[in-house]
């Protein structure tokens, strides 16, 4: 599971998405209308995720989001005073009970891009029903789909050859109709 919270001037949106062993991407995204942090909206994307996969009956889960503070306070790495935070550390570590195996890991910002763009086609795509989610394909081709590919000319001459033929000649050869 991917997390995290974006903000700009329509407000901030908090933005979660679930990636199955089998490559499906189940993306959600919620805008926050109360006072919020960062710190704070970045645990409301953990928590919305976690819901979600809780939700969805997964019991094994790989948590990864660019907030450090978030991951290790959740790995009982950090502590914090902050009374406004210790609510969300619990709520995490009660929704991580609901796992089998739950692992968080910290990665950079610039890792956790796959989460905004995947979170932004799941907005194009509004639907009634609000419990449903429809699952996103991603694929990544290490090859061509299909390729042309000549060993050899059958008649010995290069590709080329009637084009450079072409040109030579300033026109069509005799007989040339214009298809």
């Amino acid at each position: 599971m991917f997390f995290d919270e974006v903000a700009n001037f329509k407000g901030v949106k908090i933005r979660a998405v679930l990636v199955s062993k089998t490559g499906q991407h189940y993306p959600i995204s919620v805008k926050i209308r109360f006072p919020y942090t960062n710190n704070i909206a970045e645990y409301e994307a953990c928590i919305l995720g976690l819901r979600m996969a809780v939700d969805m009956d997964i019991k094994e889960l790989l948590v990864i989001g660019d907030s450090n503070l978030l991951i290790h306070q959740v790995q009982g790495e950090w502590t914090t005073k902050n009374v406004k935070i210790l609510p969300y550390v619990e709520c995490v570590k009660e929704l991580s009970k609901r796992f089998m195996k739950i692992e968080f890991k910290h990665v950079p910002r610039i890792q956790n891009e796959f989460a905004d763009a995947l979170a932004t086609l799941s907005l194009m795509s509004q639907y009634l029903d609000k419990n449903y989610i429809d699952p996103i394909k991603v694929e990544i081709h290490g090859q061509q789909a299909y390729s042309f590919h000549v060993d050899e000319e059958t008649d010995g001459k290069p590709w080329y050859y009637d084009i450079k033929r072409l040109l030579r000649a300033g026109g069509y050869p005799e007989g040339a109709t214009d298809k």
